[in-house]
Parts: C-alpha cells; structure tokens; sequence
C-alpha cells in the first residue's frame, strides 16, 4: 500500500506522560521527509491544539496547530454546533473547561439547571462529582462524555483511569447511557479526521495503541492500522483479541517497516 497521510496517535504512541518514547522525533522526521500528510490524533481532552503543539515541541517534536486532533477541540466544536443555547454542566478538567469557554459554550454550576451534561478525564472526581452527575442526568436532554478510554499509559509505565471510566461511572449510577461519547472511533471523530486531512482516507495509516479506539477508528473508516505495544495494549491483549490491526509493532520506531 502506497501511503499518503499518517494519523499518529500522542498518549503512549508517541509519548507516555511527559517522557517521549525513544526514537520517535526522528521517526516523524522521516516520515515528513515522505511527503505524508500527518495528523496527531488523541482523545486526551485536558489541552488545547496550542498547548500540544508546546509539549511536543518540548519533546523534539515540531508540530503545527492545523495537525492536532484532539478530544477537547472536537467536543468543543461539535457542542458549539449542536447546543449553541444550551446550559452545559461539565465533570472535566480546567483544561477543558478553558476550551469549551474559549469556544463560546455556556458552563453553569448548577447540575439540576443544566441542558447537557458532559462528562470526562478530572483528576477530582470525587462523590460529589458522581452525586452532582446523577442530578444532572435526571433532567438534561442530552448527555455527552468526551471520549472513551478507560484507562491511559503515564510515563511510570502504569495504566492510569481516564475519562471512559468516569463517564461508566455516572452512566451507571444515573441508569442512563450517555447520547454519544465522542473521541476516537466515533463517527463525529472520523468526519473530524476526514476534514482535518487533505487526503482520503482510505490511503492513510492509522497508528496508535488502543484497540478499541485507534484500530477501531482505522477499521471503520476503511484505513489500515499499525497498533503500537508501546502504551496500554500488551501482546498477549492484542493476539486475543477480535479486533485485528493490520500491523503489529513493538513502537512507532518500527513503522518504517511497513512503509
């Protein structure tokens, strides 16, 4: 398959936490030097393309605001699109609170006042997050998480709880499934992505360390993938399980390799 655009997932493809993974500036060096187009997509949501484009920069890492994809940034702009008047109650991180504000949503304090809820990564989720989530599920007319992993890879090396399981929390508690989780595979994610590159689809490689999000997405929208050992996802989960890549490599170093 001749290539022309790459989507590179961040969190435990090309870093974990703060430590970049050895190897991978050069590796985005090479592959700009092939001409393809590059999208760095993540469903962390706690920071702005901005401040992405800062922390991989950090890392050795040049990157424009236009290539990032990000969990945050696709929430914003698909509740600016579907609730534009609507009271928003959030359970997130100030990095997405940022986000959402500086794209025109309107945030209220107040769970049994809000339209939509929305739920994701908050390293403050406490009882009283849960409690004021179950409040709010009882009278919004739309509830929302940001994206669906369970867990993230830290730079320890451990698997860490991430907006996924908040958003399971408070359905559970609620009895009430949430409208859409957006983020990687989902389908507001993949139109997303196909407006983001300037190449079809079909002739990308997706490269990332989640079965359930990044493979998924490639698979559903008819692109090949690359899953990466290098984050949450070991071999043994990966030769188990029924979503099948079409590459398996220990690290994005390897990528060369099917290119």
């Amino acid at each position: 398959m001749d290539y022309h655009g790459v989507v590179l997932d961040l969190d435990g493809t090309v870093y974990r936490g703060d430590t970049i993974i050895d190897g991978v500036p050069g590796t985005v060096t090479r592959l700009r030097e092939r001409g393809l187009d590059i999208a760095f997509m993540t469903n962390n949501p706690t920071r702005s393309p901005a401040e992405y484009v800062e922390k991989l920069a950090g890392m050795g890492i040049d990157a424009r605001e236009s290539e990032i994809l990000s969990a945050g940034a696709m929430t914003a702009e698909y509740l600016t699109h579907h609730h534009a008047d609507d009271d928003i109650y959030l359970i997130g991180s100030s990095g997405l609170e940022r986000q959402l504000e500086a794209a025109g949503c309107s945030l209220i304090a107040d769970p049994d006042a809000a339209d939509v809820l929305l739920t994701s990564h908050h390293y403050g989720f406490d009882y009283e997050s849960l409690t004021a989530g179950l409040w709010a599920c009882d009278v919004v007319d739309a509830f929302y998480g940001t994206d669906p992993d369970l867990t993230y890879p830290d730079g320890d090396g451990r698997r860490y709880p991430g907006s996924g399981a908040i958003t399971r929390s408070v359905a559970a508690t609620a009895r009430r499934e949430p409208d859409a989780v957006l983020g990687k595979p989902s389908a507001s994610a993949i139109e997303a992505l196909s407006h983001h590159l300037d190449v079809p689809l079909s002739e990308c490689l997706v490269v990332g360390d989640g079965l359930d999000t990044d493979i998924t997405l490639g698979k559903t929208a008819g692109m090949d993938t690359a899953l990466v050992l290098s984050g949450r996802t070991t071999r043994a989960e990966a030769e188990s399980s029924d979503i099948t890549p079409t590459y398996l490599l220990d690290s994005l170093v390897e990528i060369d390799s099917v290119l």
